[in-house]
């Protein structure tokens, strides 16, 4: 994998870190992303995922999941809209929301509950810009797209940004180690 860092202003009122920028080259290396992703995460974090279709979301979040060490398998909760994956040791749990089929914004996320859920989990909501920013003000952004041109459909560039206090004094830069 390969990092180098771009740094991102400030945009509105929120707070951003520096982006760190890595680049996957296989559906392992973003499960292992995510398996240290798990390392710096902690109860009350808010990951949002974005990409298109096919794009690693999920992928990243089973490995999160290992890095957790949470309970079942982590799939795609695209039709039960949000799975919670209960901890095996003394960790968080790993609420994992899929908001691709929710229309209605933050109306249909509050049915959900996530803001009772977050501050004793850690909740990563696929598809969630414009739905999840008003539960807190500290989150993590993380972009996946495809490499332009790659001919084996596995190459993801990966951007992950903080967003507010929280994320000020984590170093994001380890993960693309």
């Amino acid at each position: 994998m390969e990092a180098p860092a771009a740094p991102q202003g400030p945009a509105g009122s929120s707070e951003h870190t520096p982006a760190v920028e890595i680049t996957v080259t296989s559906p392992e290396q973003m499960r292992e992303l995510g398996r240290r992703l798990a390392e710096v995460l902690r109860a009350g974090d808010l990951l949002m995922l974005s990409g298109e279709l096919g794009a690693g979301k999920t992928t990243l979040t089973r490995g999160l999941g290992e890095g957790m060490g949470v309970r079942g398998a982590v799939t795609s909760p695209t039709f039960v809209i949000a799975r919670v994956h209960p901890s095996l040791g003394d960790g968080p749990p790993l609420v994992h929301v899929d908001a691709y089929r929710l229309s209605g914004g933050l109306d249909e996320m509050e049915d959900l509950d996530l803001d009772v859920s977050l501050p004793d989990s850690v909740i990563v909501v696929e598809w969630g810009e414009g739905k999840v920013e008003e539960l807190t003000d500290d989150r993590l952004q993380v972009r996946i797209h495809r490499a332009v041109g790659d001919t084996t459909d596995e190459v993801r560039h990966v951007t992950l940004t903080g967003v507010g206090e929280r994320w000020t004094t984590a170093d994001l830069s380890v993960l693309a180690v």
